[in-house]
């Protein structure tokens, strides 16, 4: 599985950055202006946007201008991966989806090794050796990799997708979803535990360098560097079952949203994960697989 993790941790993260137990967030630099990659679709009478967004980011990062806003301005409708989920909601679905049957518990599934190194980075971050035992290892480390963001000064509410949110509010505009956040807890859930175990391990032994990892991230995205972008989320990943069902069949899902809009006239602003529109698998490449080309207009 090697560094499927910041891949992970991009596409789903604004799932569970709201956590109750988050660390303190420090003060972070302002990072200027940003032209992230945007695509377009269209044919005589259907145009669609799409843009590849990151969850969280520091604040200051000036990237809703230009291209991108009057994109985002002349659509009449915003899709995201997912729409805003009641906090309620949310624990009941981590409550039927991510928790451990009664009487197992998170480290008793550990070995020696990594269970003494997972205790010592829950001391790193103020938590106690319980935080998560009674959760399975996908939601915990997927937790776990919001830590270092959150100490590193991210934010939920300065991700791209409130952003855009909150701008279709004030002009007007519907916000629908391509899928919801039951299915894709439902696609970590599904995963088999042995697959969940690895992921948890690499998360824990990634830790240390999850912050600087994601500021480069951060800065391919900015520069609209898309290749770079595609080597830092896709390099050395390892794990056709893992990327298959979190990635490549999202992927040719989408694109068959795609075809069946463009048969709707109108223009439409389609925000999806940054780790979605690059690399092997992408959603342009499984575009292209049906004879629609997207053209970078940004």
């Amino acid at each position: 599985m090697k560094l499927l993790f910041r891949r992970i941790a991009c596409l789903l993260l604004a799932l569970f950055f709201h956590l109750p137990f988050a660390a303190s967030a420090q003060p972070f630099a302002p990072a200027g202006q940003a032209s992230p990659a945007l695509w377009k679709v269209s044919d005589q009478d259907t145009t669609i946007y799409i843009f590849g967004t990151i969850h969280v980011l520091p604040p200051e990062i000036d990237w809703f201008r230009g291209t991108v806003q009057r994109a985002f301005d002349g659509s009449q409708e915003l899709v995201t991966e997912i729409t805003g989920t009641d906090p309620a909601a949310m624990q009941r679905l981590v409550l039927s989806h991510a928790m451990l049957p009664p009487g197992q518990s998170l480290r008793g599934m550990l070995t020696p090794e990594l269970k003494t190194s997972y205790e010592k980075e829950l001391v790193g971050f103020g938590l106690p050796a319980q935080a998560f035992d009674g959760y399975e290892p996908w939601y915990a480390a997927v937790a776990l990799s919001t830590l270092p963001l959150i100490r590193s000064g991210y934010a939920g509410e300065n991700g791209v997708e409130q952003v855009l949110d909150q701008r279709a509010k004030a002009l007007g505009h519907p916000h629908s979803a391509l899928e919801t956040a039951e299915y894709q807890i439902g696609l970590f859930d599904s995963l088999p535990a042995e697959a969940q175990k690895r992921y948890f391990a690499e998360v824990v032994g990634k830790l240390p360098t999850v912050a600087g990892q994601f500021d480069r991230i951060i800065d391919a995205w900015r520069k609209g560097d898309a290749e770079s972008l595609a080597s830092l989320m896709n390099d050395d990943e390892d794990d056709p079952e893992l990327i298959g069902v979190l990635l490549i069949n999202r992927n040719r899902a989408w694109a068959e949203w795609v075809r069946q809009r463009l048969a709707k006239p109108g223009t439409v602003f389609v925000a999806v994960g940054a780790g979605h529109l690059a690399g092997p698998g992408s959603l342009q490449e499984q575009l292209a697989a049906q004879g629609i080309a997207a053209e970078r207009v940004q």
